[in-house]
């Protein structure tokens, strides 16, 4: 039966407030303590070897180097075993068509951190649109000293290969949260939490400024600005030729933003609702509602993708063009322009479908206004994304156009394929598309996967909804309830959990082997290996945004009910038992396994809770908690905290339950969610007596957990092992 929380229950009074002091010297000896406990119990053997084994996959040279193009060049950022912070390089199409491509490194970071000393983790590129016929040359460095969120943005010169000189104009911007954007070569626009800039309650910037090459952030002039209880504020520029303009968001929550665009050196908003999403791609303006919209009469489902012209809705017009409506098994996923088409990444039942729309022509039949055709791509119970190379490239040297697109297709069993193709109208003037795609790069196989089978079911949750749900196990599976199972999900933020190939799951909890039951004739147990499911709950996105809205606040328990509702059927169909199913979430994911330890403690064995959130009393005054109040609701407004405290794993502890095995990681530079959460919850339920509770904090790593691949390794294989003990072996 399910144990909740009595709406009369007296809120407990927090006796860990003083973990709250991330930094703290007598906190961090409480960390050493639990971390040392945890790690006598884990890292036996057995670990040091599924360690070894997780670290060559994440290693591995044979691994897909995705790149993405920038003029004539291709950049990856790698990391592997002899780079374990990772090279930014770059080679040609030529080269990279090959097995043992020419990479022209630009950026050795392992180097850097040496020589500088800090700890320096790489969150990418942001380049300077070159003028006509010059090569891209500048770029901005995001660099994280320890994983987290916040970045130091560094310009950098990729033929010098060098950092440009501060002390000769380099743009070199403290660390703190935000985002930058090249307006001009000696201009930016930049929205940043340092040199004293405002910052909302939510941690993120507040306000953003222009700023000139070799002048002072805090002296530089303000540009746009948001309240401070709005999330955040975000600027860019859009410096495609012919339609440059400057955009500026103000992120009111999660959900809901006004978009604005510069003219005449005032903003002047967009007018839509505030949920609905805008995106500007040349002459067009997109709108994807999170809520039905009305409009002149006309009523545009939830999750639907609509378009009009940019100028003609700013002068006022309001005559939308339909691309795609939603039904009740298909949801629009994201969207990619090339040149001359829209790519649209579609889900139905959790697999992929790709339609390509041609502006230029047409529709033929309901249901949309371009023409569209379905690329044959996407095999069944797999996740296939389509997306543009470069939608500038008219004639590049590599021989690409605009209209090229990259394919990445992976599944549970399927090693992921990339592929490049080429969009072509029919040439007989008849609506549709003609694509050609091949592959260009295969990853590897990490373990046997064709000894596996994948297969979906449906759960059916309390209210009756269907949930759907992938389970990867062992071909001829025996249905007795004796398979150790780990069951993952998200359910939060609208992010969709589709198939996607791990060689680490693989290696770790697939093909792990141990005998448990007896076989048919009595004799010798059967050894066996583990069965791995994903469930699609609500709170996701894998049905769209009502399919989000379905588990939002009051609503939240629904997300849990169908978690639990795949648990149930798991042991029902005789895949597991309680002894046997355990579940892993992370960061929301967290706080959705923090409430199966909590509300549901019947169906679960062993409970493995990463960077989560678990006090919804005090998570929005905690690292970025504020941000999320339009998931969740905010615990400060009583009538919101009397459904709140229904869903936070730290006030649902009680005396006399018997829980799950319990190990609860997180990271001490997460500055997303914070390790806050987790300490307390392990604090609160090892003070209460509560056997097997285990918890391990890594002192770098951001929200992440890890910031190199050894790192990684090590937290992947914590979870993976003490699942694997609790479930099949038995903790000491």
């Amino acid at each position: 039966m399910t144990t909740t929380a009595a709406d009369s229950a007296p809120e407990p009074v927090d006796e860990n407030v003083w973990l709250e002091e991330i930094y703290g010297e007598e906190q961090l000896a409480w960390v050493k303590e639990q971390n040392s406990r945890t790690e006598d119990l884990l890292e036996d053997a057995d670990y040091a070897g599924l360690e070894g084994s997780i670290l060559e996959v994440l290693d591995s040279t044979d691994r897909i180097a995705m790149v993405g193009k920038r003029g004539d060049w291709y950049y990856n950022f790698w990391k592997d075993r002899h780079n374990p912070k990772g090279l930014w390089r770059r080679t040609t199409w030529e080269s990279y068509c090959t097995d043992s491509p020419e990479w022209d490194v630009l950026l050795d970071v392992d180097e850097l951190a040496a020589a500088e000393g800090q700890e320096w983790v790489f969150h990418g590129a942001t380049f300077l649109r070159p003028g006509a016929g010059e090569p891209y040359r500048l770029a901005l460095l995001a660099l994280s000293p320890d994983g987290g969120d916040a970045n130091r943005y560094r310009e950098f010169d990729v033929e010098s290969r060098s950092f440009v000189d501060p002390a000769r104009g380099g743009f070199d911007l403290p660390t703190a949260k935000g985002n930058v954007s090249w307006l001009d070569a000696d201009t930016l626009l930049v929205a940043s939490t340092a040199d004293g800039l405002p910052k909302t309650a939510s941690s993120y910037a507040r306000t953003a400024v222009t700023l000139k090459r070799g002048a002072e952030l805090a002296g530089a002039p303000l540009l746009f600005e948001v309240p401070e209880h709005h999330m955040m504020a975000v600027v860019a520029h859009d410096s495609t030729p012919g339609f440059e303009r400057t955009f500026a968001v103000d992120y009111i929550d999660f959900f809901n933003r006004r978009n604005l665009v510069l003219r005449d050196g005032e903003w002047v908003q967009i007018d839509v609702p505030t949920d609905v999403n805008v995106s500007a791609h040349r002459e067009w303006l997109l709108f994807r509602p999170q809520q039905d919209w009305a409009i002149d009469g006309t009523t545009y489902p939830a999750g639907s993708l609509l378009a009009c012209g940019f100028e003609d809705y700013l002068a006022g017009a309001r005559e939308l063009a339909v691309l795609f409506a939603p039904d009740a098994r298909t949801s629009l996923q994201s969207w990619s322009w090339t040149r001359n088409f829209l790519l649209l990444n579609l889900l139905k039942d959790v697999s992929s479908e790709i339609r390509v729309l041609d502006p230029s022509r047409p529709s033929d039949g309901p249901g949309g206004a371009w023409a569209a055709t379905l690329l044959d791509a996407c095999p069944p119970l797999h996740d296939v994304n389509a997306y543009a190379v470069d939608d500038e490239d008219a004639e590049a040297s590599d021989g690409g156009a605009g209209d090229d697109f990259w394919l990445v297709a992976t599944g549970f069993t399927t090693p992921t394929t990339l592929m490049r193709g080429t969009l072509e109208r029919t040439s007989d003037g008849t609506p549709g598309v003609v694509s050609r795609h091949a592959v260009v790069k295969a990853s590897p196989s990490f373990f046997a996967d064709a000894d596996y089978e994948v297969q979906q079911h449906f759960a059916v949750s309390e209210d009756g909804t269907r949930v759907p749900y992938f389970q990867v196990a062992p071909r001829n599976l025996a249905l007795d309830g004796q398979n150790p199972t780990q069951l993952s999900g998200y359910g939060g933020f609208e992010v969709s959990r589709t198939p996607a190939y791990s060689g680490t799951v693989g290696r770790a909890w697939l093909e792990r082997r141990t005998s448990l039951s007896a076989g048919a004739d009595g004799d010798a147990p059967h050894s066996r290996g583990g069965v791995y499911v994903v469930a699609n709950i609500r709170g996701g996105g894998e049905y769209g945004p009502a399919w989000h809205r379905a588990a939002l606040q009051e609503n939240r328990h629904k997300a849990y009910q169908d978690f639990a509702a795949v648990a149930r059927d798991l042991i029902s169909r005789g895949v597991t038992s309680r002894e046997r199913l355990g579940c892993v979430g992370g960061s929301n994911g967290g706080l959705l396994v923090g409430n199966m330890l909590t509300r549901y403690p019947e169906l679960f064995g062993a409970v493995s809770c990463g960077v989560p959130l678990l006090d919804m009393r005090g998570y929005t005054r905690l690292s970025a908690g504020h941000s999320w109040i339009a998931e969740y609701g905010d615990p400060d407004v009583p009538e919101q905290w009397e459904y709140i405290r229904t869903f936070s794993p730290y006030h649902l502890l009680k005396d006399g339950v018997e829980y799950p095995e319990t190990f609860i990681w997180t990271a001490t530079s997460d500055d997303r969610v914070g390790p806050v959460q987790a300490r307390k919850m392990a604090a609160r339920m090892l003070a209460m007596g509560i056997p097997n509770v285990w918890f391990h904090e890594a002192l770098e790593g951001g929200h992440a957990g890890a910031s190199d691949n050894r790192q990684a390794a090590a937290l992947q294989a914590r979870s993976q092992h003490f699942l694997w003990k609790a479930l099949a072996g038995g903790l000491a």
